[in-house]
């Protein structure tokens, strides 16, 4: 006797259970690209810090390594600024003269610069002002460095081989101190991401 043979489809059970795989496999092929995606995302961003940083430190040590012993008169006239300033209970965290300002376009100014580094909102960010002896009405030009900055801390060795704190120290002479210079300055920036990074910069003469 002949066997009929008939097709015999799908069961629902199967069917179910066929979906449910292809379900679970779209589901880690779509894990899979968003972790690609996020660390790819976060290598970039950490590239583009680390260019951050590399800049910044670039424009710290040609600053420092160029203050000049100019003071300047404060904003109101009746006084003067050091040429390095650093006391911790301003508003800056650094502000000195410093010289070498190049000068492409011929404008009649001088090469000395003023110069400040403070934190604003977790930002380091350069200013500088067009005049050496400025006045309230003299708009500073900033430029925002680095972000996710938590703290900025800056040390003087000075000619006894002395870490100081703050400059000009407080056992100086004033009027030496208008227009003395550490032989180091170090700077430490802490990071929200990077932790703590320290460089050192020696200023010439």
């Amino acid at each position: 006797m002949m066997r009929a043979s008939r097709s015999r489809g799908f069961t629902l059970l199967e069917l179910i259970v066929a979906m449910a795989i292809s379900v679970i496999f779209s589901v880690i092929a779509y894990v899979g690209l968003s972790n690609l995606q996020l660390n790819f995302t976060s290598g970039r961003d950490s590239l583009e810090q680390i260019a951050a940083m590399q800049f910044a430190m670039r424009r710290l040590a040609q600053d420092l390594t160029q203050i000049q012993p100019r003071p300047i008169r404060d904003e109101l006239g009746d006084g003067y600024k050091a040429s390095l300033l650093a006391d911790g209970r301003g508003t800056y965290a650094l502000e000195f003269t410093r010289g070498g300002w190049s000068n492409p376009l011929g404008l009649p100014r001088p090469s000395l610069q003023r110069v400040a580094y403070f934190l604003q909102d977790e930002v380091l960010i350069r200013r500088h002002w067009r005049v050496l002896d400025r006045t309230l009405s003299n708009e500073p030009v900033e430029t925002q460095l680095l972000e996710n900055v938590l703290q900025v801390q800056v040390r003087f060795l000075d000619f006894q081989r002395e870490w100081r704190d703050q400059w000009p120290p407080l056992d100086m002479d004033p009027a030496e101190g208008l227009r003395a210079r550490p032989l180091l300055i170090e700077i430490t920036l802490e990071f929200s991401d990077f932790g703590v990074i320290t460089r050192l910069f020696e200023v010439s003469g």
